[in-house]
């Protein structure tokens, strides 16, 4: 039987709290919706971190970004590293990747050349975008369409945009004789609803009324949490008005605009009669809104940021479903290996989330640093986060830990790491997260994640064991450093040097 085709879509900055289905908002995400009213619907699905590049990396390459090199904005993952695209082609598929790419260690825009495990022919990341407008269309999409009023002016359609261009190229691809040759992986990758908020007039215009309610999460006094929490709340100003309310017409209408757009692909899909063809559906990350006093994305390890729409429609009828156990971007790649037959290496830590069964393993998220370029949002800040179906824990290694009831507490307003009441739970998620850090080999692993103010009794020793990578189907094997053969499994680190 032939393998099924997959479309993975994406979009750029559109955390739950901006999908309909999800928020209960008016927020006009009508083909999405219809994504999770034929298929299954994650309600705890997490980015591996909160901010682009790392973000991606766990997704595209199955690993987390510390392991896979690009642990910041602007680093791109070490030549060792595969990604998706890669072992889809060599299992047969067509690849084929359309739109934002931010993994080649360049700038925002990429650099217009495409990897040579995807289809050149359809290859359209920022760079390759810049390149199709004139210097006077760069200057206005990069500064210069801030308002409704400059959307007008302009005359702003739909063709002038990135995503437009997007799905013209998506539809090209699945009406050309790609997909009939054998099964492919098409990715489109969407910037909105990211800055700079490009889309025609009339989508901004429908949210020129509309405030979006943050209810408690809007008063957040940030006492008993992180200090840097604090620090960019100071720096940056919360955008709320005194009622709560978030309003962001350009935001809400480019929201509002990438869902009419990813529905046109949606809409050939159907009408093309293409069976066999999944249709995964994601984002990279969220952004605060004005929650917790905090703007943008960064070191935090809020819902508003870190929990991301993932849907999943398959090729055949079926019961919409709903599934609340905590998964991660880290599954993605090797669910879709599964879906494809792919052997799935042991290099890849994430689950088949077709198959849960009863598994109620937590899920991490990271975070080191913002980006390379500038020293924007603090720097080097460390975190590390665990997530169950109950209580989610941070570690921020340079400040104060985090330990929020996801049940009774959803704002995650109260700060429980120092409540005795939860203590045995706070240490079950801390002895969970320094298992997985090691497990993965997470290199910013040390005894200081161990070593907690609030936990007493914590030990970690200073020597480890030694552990050759995983295999990941493509690298060589690992040789022993003192034997200079295969490795064969692990050996304690505990020589007494003599001298």
């Amino acid at each position: 039987m032939r393998p099924p085709n997959i479309i993975l879509i994406m979009t750029d900055t559109q955390a739950t709290n901006m999908v309909g289905c999800y928020s209960n908002k008016p927020l006009n995400t009508n083909n999405i919706d219809g994504l999770a009213s034929k298929g299954i619907r994650y309600t705890s699905a997490y980015t591996c971190a909160p901010i682009c590049t790392p973000a991606r990396a766990g997704l595209f390459t199955g690993i987390y970004s510390n392991q896979s090199g690009p642990w910041t904005n602007n680093l791109a993952p070490g030549k060792n590293i595969e990604t998706m695209g890669r072992r889809f082609k060599d299992a047969g598929y067509d690849t084929c990747y359309i739109g934002k790419w931010h993994l080649d260690g360049h700038d925002y825009f990429g650099t217009g050349i495409c990897p040579d495990e995807w289809n050149p022919d359809y290859w359209y990341d920022g760079a390759n975008y810049l390149s199709d407008l004139t210097d006077d269309e760069v200057d206005l999409w990069r500064n210069g369409l801030n308002s409704i009023e400059d959307l007008e002016e302009h005359n702003i359609s739909s063709e002038f945009t990135w995503a437009h261009r997007i799905s013209d190229k998506a539809i090209h691809y699945l009406a050309s004789e790609n997909g009939d040759s054998k099964p492919f992986l098409l990715v489109l990758s969407y910037d909105e609803p990211h800055h700079p908020f490009t889309c025609p007039p009339e989508y901004a215009k429908r949210y020129q009324s509309f405030n979006y309610e943050l209810g408690k999460k809007a008063f957040d006094t940030l006492e008993k949490k992180p200090e840097h929490h604090r620090l960019w709340a100071d720096a940056m100003g919360s955008p709320v008005d005194r009622d709560g309310r978030y309003n962001h017409p350009l935001y809400f209408g480019c929201n509002d605009y990438v869902d009419d757009q990813i529905g046109r692909v949606i809409d050939t899909l159907d009408q093309s009669d293409l069976e066999n063809t999944w249709v995964v559906f994601t984002s990279d990350h969220g952004e605060m809104m004005g929650a917790h006093r905090l703007v943008s994305k960064g070191a935090a390890m809020y819902d508003d940021i870190t929990q991301v729409p993932l849907i999943m429609r398959p090729p055949y009828a079926s019961t919409p479903m709903t599934i609340d156990t905590p998964v991660s971007h880290i599954d993605i790649l090797p669910t879709l290996m599964h879906l494809a037959g792919i052997t799935v290496p042991d290099m890849l830590p994430g689950r088949n989330i077709l198959d849960l069964g009863d598994s109620e393993d937590g899920i991490m998220v990271e975070f080191n640093r913002y980006e390379i370029e500038h020293d924007s949002f603090g720097g080097f800040i460390p975190v590390r986060c665990w997530v169950e179906s109950d209580y989610k824990l941070v570690i921020n290694l340079l400040s104060t830990d985090e330990l929020y009831d996801r049940k009774n507490d959803e704002d995650e307003l109260v700060n429980l790491i120092d409540n005795q009441d939860f203590a045995h739970i706070r240490d079950r998620l801390h002895d969970s997260l320094l298992a997985y850090m090691n497990r993965i080999r997470d290199p910013f692993r040390s005894y200081e994640w161990a070593m907690r103010p609030w936990r007493l009794n914590g030990k970690q020793d200073w020597m480890g064991a030694f552990r050759p990578r995983p295999g990941d189907g493509y690298a060589p094997v690992v040789r022993d450093y003192d034997t200079g053969k295969p490795s064969k499994g692990t050996k304690v680190e505990n020589k007494v040097l003599k001298f």
